[in-house]
């Protein structure tokens, strides 16, 4: 049981935190800059906890400032407002991004013109079925070895689609539960004033507000715990996290 948990608990932060921190805030946003190196070495880092579940980062990026540019409008990808249930939601995002993923959707120029990273050799390779499904097994296998009861492989369809699972939880739950600190003409909502859980993503009023700022907690109750390590990162030279403009609240 142990070994079942600490397993869940290691891919849902590190599955989660690269998505954070790599697809959110560096790929869709460009909070920080790195050297090729370690933007490299993220990228692997998001292919490989993301695993069966992987998203291209230059097809997230496009729809998350899409998502921005429309928020809680009829052209959002991912809102809560327009759709009845969850599932619904998750069907037509996973439509919208594989157009971007596969190319096949014209893309405004807006979307793209910052630029997005871009490793076509990983991608290929990570969003390639045999990939997904050989990560998918390991997973199982994982769970034949240590899972004490048959029960505990109901958490397999988690570790099956983590990426789009975290993301559904912050689109549905981060613009429909919660408080708000600013009015940003949309339903953005903060969540939780803690953010563990969802490593800072739940602060979606703020993030709303403050598009460009990498810390995602405003208030002095309010904490974002992928912001902490994004400054020791700083610090030790790793990324340079850019300087945010002052805006007024």
């Amino acid at each position: 049981m142990i070994a079942i948990l600490t397993f869940l608990c290691v891919h849902w932060f590190l599955s989660l935190f690269f998505h954070t921190f790599f697809l959110h805030r560096y790929a869709s946003h460009q909070m920080y800059t790195t050297s090729k190196g370690w933007e490299r070495f993220f990228y692997f880092c998001t292919w490989f906890f993301q695993g069966s579940s992987y998203l291209i980062p230059r097809a997230y990026g496009t729809m998350h400032r899409m998502h921005h540019e429309f928020s809680d409008t009829e052209h959002d990808p991912h809102s809560p407002h327009f759709f009845k249930d969850v599932w619904s939601m998750m069907v037509t995002t996973r439509k919208i991004y594989n157009g971007f993923a596969t190319r096949t959707t014209v893309v405004d120029e807006k979307f793209t013109e910052d630029p997005l990273p871009e490793w076509d050799a990983l991608d290929r390779f990570g969003d390639h079925n045999i990939t997904r499904l050989v990560f998918a097994l390991s997973y199982v296998a994982f769970y034949v070895v240590f899972a004490p009861h048959w029960a505990w492989f109901l958490l397999l369809p988690i570790h099956f689609l983590i990426g789009p699972v975290q993301g559904a939880v912050v689109n549905w739950c981060g613009h429909k539960y919660g408080y708000s600190n600013f009015d940003n003409g949309d339903k953005s909502k903060n969540t939780s004033p803690w953010g563990i859980l969802l490593m800072g993503e739940l602060f979606q009023n703020n993030h709303h507000k403050f598009k460009d700022s990498p810390n995602f907690a405003k208030k002095w109750y309010e904490f974002d715990p992928s912001f902490m390590v994004m400054k020791v990162m700083h610090a030790v030279g790793i990324i340079k996290l850019k300087p945010v403009p002052v805006r007024s609240h």
